[in-house]
């Protein structure tokens, strides 16, 4: 699916702002399709807590199609037909589903919440193929030197674009008066629109071929990254942080939802805050990942994400109260996951080799989904056994929620002491980050809210850079241009 001519290709600077473009039709895509109304749609179904467990699961448990996706790799020459085809498909293959209720309201419930798990299975299986492909594929095609700073950028955007697509999905499902069943289901048709443009965006960029090992012998490319220090220790630190988070994550909205009392209005806006949070350092954290280094972001980001457990443990059963606490702790914790993307991103494109580079990417999230996978089914499956239980702590009524809620707060504050152990020889201390980001010493650190909203004002402001510090070299890509 390559031409023999290079006109036929947009040039690099347009070629980027395109990937930048892309990026906000693909978030649009996926906050579409697979937002929080995916929880009222599925409870509409008769989904019990296995059901929602087993769906938060699928998103990392079917990351091992990433080495099926490697293992193909090894035998194409090129990328773009494979990638543009199974994503097509995977942009499409909700809708039949979500439309059968409603074509074939004679069939059970319970026939259609399984045939949305299997669909939502299937979906995550083929995007998860496609993204070492399509990673590599950026990873040979873009500049590195400023690579982390053009990821920023783009991050930030599509962070924009995530929260608009929320808003307008929140809007919908309020004023159209629709059952939940009837605007999921649209809501399902508009994402798969705006995840088919994605994809036919890439037709018009250029693809480097792949570089082949000399001997690409199964066990030796499979087993490469795990050989190799560095990426031995994210590996480590990835699957250490998927599991702490998948086991309270995924039942947030449920909770929200069935425990708290917020109406999905209520519940989209609160994760459209989140996403404006999210792009408020998206820039900031890429420059930071560029000058710095990936570790001590991915350090500093991990010191903070046990604050939205937190958060969730003493909200009160008071749906406009809760939400009103949440706005701010959603907003922080979206950013905080901008930067843990960010980082993982950077880490993965910059020290994975020209040759296996797609087996790399793919060690580097695979078994971490695996792990985080089967912690949220595992959760899920706990949840649906406490069905109904509750205990009383001096006034204070814990559920199920409540427990996986805590064990996850306890499993991320250890692992920041497992994102100390990855391995980056290049990176700087995560001290100097903090002054960097807060523009504080560590010891003022009581500043960070104030510092977060003042970092989002002066996002379009030139980056200071340590005077000890050799400048670098501004990259070839137009990254200030496409903001």
């Amino acid at each position: 699916m390559r031409s023999n001519s290079l006109n036929s290709y947009w040039s690099p600077e347009t070629a980027q702002r395109a990937i930048i473009v892309s990026g906000c039709l693909g978030m649009a895509y996926t906050q579409l399709t697979m937002s929080p109304a995916t929880i009222a749609y599925a409870q509409s179904l008769g989904a019990t807590g296995l059901h929602i467990g087993i769906l938060g699961a699928l998103p990392v448990a079917m990351l091992f199609m990433q080495f099926l996706a490697a293992i193909a790799a090894n035998h194409l020459r090129y990328r773009r037909r494979t990638w543009v085809s199974v994503s097509v498909l995977q942009r499409l293959i909700l809708v039949p589903v979500v439309c059968g209720p409603l074509l074939f309201p004679e069939v059970s419930d319970a026939v259609w919440i399984w045939g949305f798990v299997l669909s939502t299975a299937a979906n995550h299986a083929m995007l998860h193929f496609c993204t070492p492909l399509w990673l590599s594929w950026m990873g040979d095609y873009l500049p590195h030197q400023g690579l982390n700073r053009y990821w920023g950028i783009r991050h930030r955007w599509a962070q924009w674009a995530g929260a608009a697509s929320l808003l307008g999905g929140a809007v919908f499902v309020w004023f159209s008066g629709w059952s939940i069943v009837w605007a999921f289901a649209l809501l399902v048709i508009t994402g798969a629109v705006f995840g088919i443009a994605d994809v036919l965006t890439f037709l018009k960029i250029d693809e480097p071929p792949i570089h082949h090992m000399p001997e690409p012998r199964l066990w030796k490319t499979l087993s490469a990254p795990f050989r190799v220090r560095q990426f031995r220790s994210f590996i480590g630190y990835s699957c250490f942080w998927h599991f702490a988070a998948m086991t309270g994550a995924p039942f947030i909205s449920m909770y929200l939802l069935s425990v708290v009392g917020m109406d999905l209005f209520q519940l989209l806006m609160l994760w459209t805050c989140s996403w404006v949070g999210g792009a408020l350092l998206a820039r900031r954290f890429g420059s930071l990942a560029e000058t710095s280094g990936n570790r001590p972001v991915l350090i500093l980001c991990t010191l903070f994400k046990p604050l939205n457990m937190i958060a969730l443990l003493l909200v009160p059963h008071e749906p406009s109260v809760a939400f009103w606490l949440l706005v701010p702790v959603f907003m922080v914790d979206a950013l905080l996951n901008a930067g843990i993307a960010i980082a993982t991103n950077g880490f993965l494109l910059k020290n994975s080799p020209s040759q296996n580079r797609t087996t790399f990417i793919a060690a580097g999230t695979a078994v971490s989904g695996l792990v985080g996978g089967a912690a949220s089914i595992m959760a899920g499956a706990v949840l649906a056994a406490l069905d109904g239980w509750s205990i009383d702590l001096g006034g204070f009524t814990a559920n199920g929620f409540h427990l996986l809620f805590a064990t996850s707060l306890l499993l991320r504050i250890v692992a920041v002491f497992v994102a100390r152990r990855i391995h980056e020889p290049q990176s700087h201390g995560t001290a100097i980050v903090i002054t960097d980001l807060l523009g504080v010493t560590p010891l003022r650190m009581l500043r960070l809210p104030m510092a977060i909203f003042q970092a989002g004002q002066l996002n379009h402001a030139p980056q200071p850079k340590p005077p000890a510090r050799r400048p670098l070299r501004r990259p070839v890509i137009v990254a200030e241009e496409a903001a």
